[in-house]
C-alpha cells in the first residue's frame, strides 16, 4: 500500500468535522452507517473517526441521493466498486511482484528479505 493510500485510509476526522465538510447531519451519517454504506473506525471511547476515503464516500452517497438513487442502489454500486477495486489491487500486486521481486534477479528466485531494504528509506 502506498503512503498516499495509507494516509487516505487513516481515520482522523471526528463527526463534527465530517458534518462541516460534507454538509450532512449527524443523523444522516449515522443512518448511512446503519445501512452499512460506510463503516467508520471507533476509538476506545466509541467515538467515530472517519478517513479521507470515508469523506469521499459520504460525498458520493450525497450526490447519488440527490440524483434519485435509492439506498439499495447505492449499496449495490458501492459493493460493485469495492469488488472491482479488490481485483484491480490484486492485479497490481501480481504485477509488482513480477516486476520488482522476480525480474531483477536473473535466476527467477525471489530476493532475500535483506535485499528488499534498498526499496525502503
Amino acid at each position: 500500500m502506498t503512503s498516499d493510500a495509507v494516509r487516505r485510509n487513516m481515520p482522523v476526522f471526528p463527526m463534527s468535522v465530517v458534518m462541516k465538510l460534507t454538509e450532512l447531519s449527524a443523523r444522516q451519517i449515522r443512518y448511512y452507517e446503519e445501512q452499512q454504506l460506510i463503516a467508520p473506525e471507533r476509538t476506545a471511547g466509541n467515538q467515530r473517526l472517519f478517513s479521507m476515503n470515508d469523506l469521499d464516500l459520504l460525498l458520493e452517497i450525497k450526490v447519488m441521493l440527490e440524483k434519485g438513487f435509492t439506498i439499495k442502489g447505492i449499496k449495490q454500486f458501492i459493493s460493485d466498486k469495492q469488488a472491482n477495486q479488490s481485483s484491480e489491487e490484486q492485479r497490481l500486486r501480481e504485477r509488482l511482484y513480477k516486476d520488482i521481486i522476480i525480474k531483477p534477479n536473473t535466476t527467477d528466485v525471489p530476493l532475500n528479505r535483506g535485499d528488499l531494504s534498498r526499496f525502503y528509506k
